[in-house]
């Protein structure tokens, strides 16, 4: 299985089990053919992932969720994964989902990248939505 460390910034609540999140990101990682990747999940609120996604990726605008790729070599985790807690409240409310399914929705497409699933062209963007499916469907979600 991956090692996988993760935490809430602020009040620091959880609003997922470890074991879900360890899973998801366990079955994702295997999905796309990179078992045992270590990795770090952050949860953050939405400003500080917009800030985020304005200094790395040049785009101010609140966004779900942000994977870093640190490679494989040196000490630490080989990705990060920093996920809105804000955003994931608002679309689950939003698509009569559970936080809990949207937040592991998340980590699944954060992770994925990591296996270099893409989502900027239609073609990429299709074969990520039927990665999301089938680890989310392994997941029983």
């Amino acid at each position: 299985m991956s090692e996988v460390a993760w935490h809430v910034e602020g009040d620091g609540r959880r609003p997922v089990t470890d074991e879900a999140v360890l899973r998801a990101a366990a079955c994702a990682l295997d999905h796309g053919r990179r078992p045992g990747l270590e990795l770090s999940i952050v949860f953050v609120d939405d400003a500080t992932l917009a800030g985020m996604h304005a200094r790395y990726l040049d785009d101010p605008t609140p966004t779900d969720v942000i994977t870093f790729d640190l490679g494989e070599e040196g000490e630490g985790p080989a990705g990060e994964l920093y996920v809105s807690l804000d955003r994931a409240r608002a679309e689950a409310a939003e698509r009569g989902e559970t936080l809990e399914r949207e937040l592991l929705l998340y980590v699944v497409h954060g992770a994925l990248h990591l296996c270099e699933f893409d989502d900027h062209s239609d073609d990429d963007r299709r074969a990520m939505r039927a990665a999301e499916a089938a680890v989310l469907a392994r997941l029983g979600l």
